[in-house]
């Protein structure tokens, strides 16, 4: 008996691994080494290019996630702390940061919105308004999504919680399966259209996608500039709207649905409808916890109240009234993980800047442009290209912009990708030569549309 015990014992399969991936860890602990013993470049200290080694070993692994974002930037601030690079009060000083705290809270927002049923009902009443039609229900899509933007801080939830399953089930009602290949019946024009809209709205709210309040902190410790809630929703304003309303007509002509009318769409929707009945208390309550927090957001600062006090009396409100609980918004793991990989990138980007690695970096790339003898209108528009271009590099925005922003932003002060793809893309609507080719030339539209109108919208409003 002991003996076929111990054959038993012997046969049994090995535990499966649950720690990093060993490869991706690995991977990004060699970058880092190998620059941390390359000599530091003139005009840089040895601890800046030290901490700018633990930097890119920490975004290598935000790019490949051996381990969870929040891991990575644990272990990023560990080694910068271990190594007495960083001071703990210097690895720790953004998790007092506003910034960190708003995505969090936006999260907790996001909860009672989706919990209540309140965003699908809104989406819901604009698709039986206006999707009797193809164009007219991919305009409803768009819009019902833009709407929802500012509330919910992850464009992976919207896509993924909201709108493709709406969508998903709006192209089937009318017979648009992939698995019958009827994908171009209408699906994979909506699909697309719905996956670039969400990259656009995601651009026109500072709590739109977890990466923009990033973009504001690294811009405040890099040039002294604050950017509220109200300032950057109206500088995207008029080149987001033009792009909203754009791209699903350009998209209608490259890439066109072979039903033009979608007259189950309104009937599916009012199906939902019923099936949700009269608006609930909970909704109700949760329409205007948005309505005072959203109009904090843009309204507060000119009574002295910020954007993390509006939005916590928005989660205060929902706590009170039991829409959302405490247990549950402990439950967010999404929200406490984006609180500590921001909070750590915020601060060891910071502590770049503040060591003086950035402004030695943007002397090198000005240096650069110098000998290309542009003027500054061109200098500029190379930045933005190589800056927008190198977002194929990265696997989410977040990534791009800590790596990036900041000695770019530098650059052009001194001389003058995301998460609703998976979740849109794996419904099998595109194929990937589509989605690419589409892509790259919906983004020409997207530079001319930002640098040419958006440009000219911020000199009005005196941004330049």
């Amino acid at each position: 008996a002991r003996g076929r015990a111990a054959v038993g014992a012997a046969a049994a399969p090995p535990s499966e691994w649950r720690g990093a991936d060993l490869k991706k860890l690995g991977t990004c602990v060699a970058i880092a080494a190998a620059l941390w013993f390359c000599p530091a470049p003139a005009g840089v200290t040895p601890k800046a290019w030290h901490l700018f080694a633990l930097f890119v070993g920490t975004i290598t692994g935000i790019i490949t996630t051996p381990l969870p974002l929040g891991a990575v930037a644990m272990m990023g601030l560990g080694a910068s702390t271990l190594t007495r690079t960083l001071t703990f009060k210097e690895a720790f000083s953004a998790f007092s940061s506003e910034i960190p705290w708003l995505i969090a809270l936006a999260f907790f927002l996001a909860e009672g919105f989706i919990k209540t049923g309140l965003g699908n009902r809104i989406a819901y009443l604009i698709v039986r308004a206006f999707g009797k039609t193809t164009l007219g229900l991919t305009y409803s899509l768009v819009a019902s999504e833009a709407l929802l933007a500012p509330a919910i801080p992850s464009v992976a939830a919207r896509a993924g919680g909201i709108f493709m399953p709406l969508a998903k089930a709006l192209c089937l009602a009318c017979g648009s399966d992939p698995e019958k290949g009827t994908e171009r019946l209408m699906g994979a024009y909506v699909m697309k259209v719905l996956f670039q809209c969400t990259t656009i709205s995601s651009s026109m709210f500072i709590t739109a996608m977890a990466a923009n309040p990033l973009a504001v902190n690294l811009a405040s410790n890099a040039i002294g500039q604050t950017i509220s809630w109200g300032q950057w929703a109206l500088a995207a304003s008029v080149p987001g709207i033009v792009c909203l309303l754009s791209v699903p007509l350009i998209l209608y002509v490259l890439y066109p649905p072979e039903m033009k009318d979608s007259p189950e769409a309104p009937a599916k929707a009012q199906e939902e409808l019923d099936k949700l009945g009269p608006m609930s208390t909970n909704e109700k309550i949760m329409a205007v916890t948005l309505a005072i927090t959203v109009g904090l957001w843009v309204f507060g600062s000119s009574i002295g109240i910020g954007n993390v006090a509006a939005a916590l009396a928005g989660v205060s409100i929902l706590l009170t009234t039991g829409i959302v609980t405490w247990k549950e918004c402990l439950s967010k793991n999404a929200a406490w993980d984006t609180y500590i990989w921001f909070a750590a990138l915020i601060a060891m980007a910071g502590c770049l800047s503040k060591f003086g690695f950035i402004s030695w970096l943007s002397d090198q790339v000005v240096a650069v442009l110098g000998t290309l003898g542009l003027p500054w209108q061109g200098s500029f528009a190379l930045i933005v290209l190589i800056y927008f271009y190198s977002h194929y590099l990265f696997a989410s925005g977040a990534a791009h912009i800590g790596a990036m922003y900041t000695a770019f932003l530098s650059v052009a002060v001194a001389n003058y990708g995301i998460g609703s793809a998976p979740p849109i893309f794996s419904q099998n609507y595109n194929t990937l030569q589509d989605w690419y080719k589409l892509g790259g030339i919906l983004s020409v539209f997207y530079l001319a549309v930002w640098l040419g109108i958006g440009g000219a919208w911020w000199k009005f409003l005196g941004l330049w």
